[in-house]
Parts: structure tokens; C-alpha cells; sequence
């Protein structure tokens, strides 16, 4: 009984490896709690409804909230660059589906995905916020 304990110990082991998304240089945003409403009536949001658009929202998130819209359905990102430590040229500019940031490697993000699509940083990707839909609200969390 004990070599089978022992073989199943060492298999389960063995197998644990660590994350690659768990890269110890994606750790420059912090978990700040989020909960934003926006009114998609309001004229600031009127692009939104549209597919391939987004917006940008102030005062929230590391460093504002971009909001991204397919057409089916918004998706919310933390606008700071999480391959950069915080500061006023980490902060992306949204562009239909894509962001930029206005450091020096202008890393290019999806609005999509959260993945980055060109610059010379480490392969972070964005932060994510829930988004939910009530009537002409939309509902932005952590």
C-alpha cells in the first residue's frame, strides 16, 4: 500500500508546475475594487451601442476603465499598461478595438482579447472587469 501512496505522491508533484501566466513581472496593477455605472444615454457613451467602439472612463480602475464594444456584447479593461509600473505615459488610449500606451514601446493591446499585439514589454495582458447590461445601464465590477 505504501509504494502506491508514494507513486500517486510523486505523479501529483510532479505534475504541479507553475503558471506561465503567473509571471512574477505582471504584478504592476494593483486590486483596487471597482463598481462604475454608466447610462448609455448619455451623450460621453453614445458610441458605445456601436460595434468597434470604445470609450474611456476616468477616476476608476488603475489608471481609468476602457469599455469595448462587438456589436453582442461590452467588454471593460483596466486602461493602466500592466507591463508598466503606473505612470502618465502607462495610461492606454483606446482606439475602436485596440489601445495603445504612450510610453516609449507604445505597447498596442486588443480590446478583445486583452492581449497585447505589438510593443517590446513582457507578454502581460490587460485587466479584466465584469461588465452587466440592465436596460440602458451598464454595470461595471470586480
Amino acid at each position: 500500500m505504501k509504494p502506491v501512496f508514494f507513486l500517486i505522491a510523486l505523479i501529483i508533484l510532479t505534475s504541479c508546475s507553475k503558471n506561465s501566466v503567473d509571471n512574477q513581472n505582471c504584478n504592476f496593477l494593483l486590486d483596487l475594487g471597482v463598481n462604475v455605472n454608466i447610462n448609455l444615454s448619455l451623450p460621453q457613451y453614445s458610441q458605445l451601442p456601436f460595434a468597434g467602439n470604445s470609450v474611456y472612463i476616468e477616476n476608476a480602475g488603475n489608471g481609468g476603465i476602457i469599455v469595448a464594444s462587438t456589436g453582442a456584447d461590452f467588454l471593460a479593461w483596466d486602461a493602466s499598461d500592466p507591463n508598466h509600473i503606473p505612470s502618465s505615459c502607462s495610461t492606454l488610449v483606446p482606439s475602436g478595438l485596440n489601445a495603445t500606451c504612450g510610453c516609449d514601446d507604445a505597447n498596442e493591446y486588443s480590446l478583445v482579447t486583452g492581449q497585447l499585439l505589438g510593443g517590446k514589454s513582457l507578454p502581460c495582458s490587460l485587466k479584466n472587469y465584469r461588465v452587466e447590461k440592465n436596460g440602458n445601464n451598464l454595470l461595471i465590477f470586480n
